[in-house]
């Protein structure tokens, strides 16, 4: 398991969340029943797939210690295994959020933690 994992999100969106002290998820997190993260491996990916193009975006970078049986590990592109967690997210489990600037049509992401 990773220390941390990693969700990107419209600002406007997660500014909402931040009010509300929890944050339920994307309109694809919803309709697929739970809220998609990347690994510090997976997050770069994610965003040329998922965000290209897309600016005022945010990093959010989650602890996963202490989010217990909701997160869990599927197979998802090409058979990586990428944590889902099943059940809002506790903002108190957000180890930092940061903006995920798109410069030259690439996102620009601080350092991220790898470890496991």
């Amino acid at each position: 398991m990773h220390a941390l994992i990693y969700k990107i999100a419209p600002r406007p969106l997660f500014a909402a969340a931040e009010r509300d002290g929890r944050f339920t998820g994307a309109p694809v997190d919803l309709a697929d029943g739970y809220i998609h993260f990347s690994t510090a491996e997976q997050v770069a990916e994610t965003a040329a797939r998922h965000f290209a193009g897309q600016t005022d975006l945010v990093l959010v970078a989650v602890r996963t210690a202490g989010l217990g049986a909701a997160l869990v590990y599927e197979p998802s592109r090409g058979g990586a295994l990428f944590p889902h967690l099943y059940g809002p997210l506790d903002l108190a489990h957000v180890a930092w959020v940061k903006p995920l600037p798109l410069e030259g049509g690439v996102h620009r992401f601080p350092p991220l933690e790898e470890g496991p």
